[in-house]
């Protein structure tokens, strides 16, 4: 039973050290290569999770040798642009100016339906609204509309906004964050200000309580229970 519960730590260990090395993606957004990388390791290491009559080691030499060739494959990668650009392929404008391009299209086997789904997921409705769009080597499409189409922010109505920062928790499901209470500046007079003018009496009432850079709050008291 011990055996059983190292090796599996052991496994565990080495399978999140490979997840690690491929940086905090999603699995959509990772590369070919990646995927392949965290599909094998997985298979790799639930054998010798499984059958005690294999040996460890057997799993982990294959492991830590994908982990090494990986990387190694990051390190050329950085280094050389044709070979991520042959390991992992470019990107490819499948819209221009509004026009589709059938032939990259094809060439990477996208259908209409997969871009248009993607096209809605980026709230555009209207392909003619959009000077690119581009398959990522991930598989995700990046959209980018006209000038012309893009909302406005306030430097192009010439308004001077306030940097608000960086909201902090100060109370979280009733429970006083100290450390960023004092953190924003504030001691608990000011918390007691901020319960009494929400109309509560207690941070145990209170389910949310951030506070920004420009002493902003936002509030949410506990919903009672039915």
């Amino acid at each position: 039973m011990v055996i059983a519960f190292v090796r599996t730590i052991i496994l565990y260990l080495l399978i999140i050290a490979g997840i690690r090395l491929m940086g905090k993606r999603q699995v959509g957004e990772l590369e070919p290569s990646e995927l392949v990388l965290a599909l094998i390791i997985a298979d790799l290491a639930a054998v010798p999770m499984q059958d005690f009559g294999i040996p460890l080691l057997s799993g982990v030499i294959p492991i830590l040798t994908l982990l090494a060739i990986t990387m190694i494959i990051s390190v050329l990668s950085m280094k050389s642009v044709k070979f991520r650009a042959l390991l992992c392929g470019r990107p490819s404008i499948i819209v221009e100016n509004g026009k589709l391009k059938q032939a990259e299209m094809k060439k990477n086997r996208f259908t209409v339906d997969e871009l248009m789904e993607e096209l809605r997921m980026k709230g555009v409705t209207d392909i003619s609204t959009v000077k690119y769009a581009i398959l990522e080597t991930n598989g995700q499409v990046s959209v980018l509309p006209f000038s012309e189409q893009k909302p406005p922010v306030a430097k192009d109505m010439d308004v001077v906004s306030e940097e608000a920062g960086l909201p902090l928790v100060i109370i979280n499901d009733g429970r006083v964050l100290d450390h960023n209470l004092k953190l924003r500046g504030f001691e608990e007079n000011w918390l007691e200000k901020q319960l009494k003018a929400h109309g509560v009496k207690r941070p145990d009432q209170v389910y949310l309580l951030t506070a920004d850079e420009l002493g902003r709050v936002y509030f949410a008291s506990k919903e009672e229970e039915k």
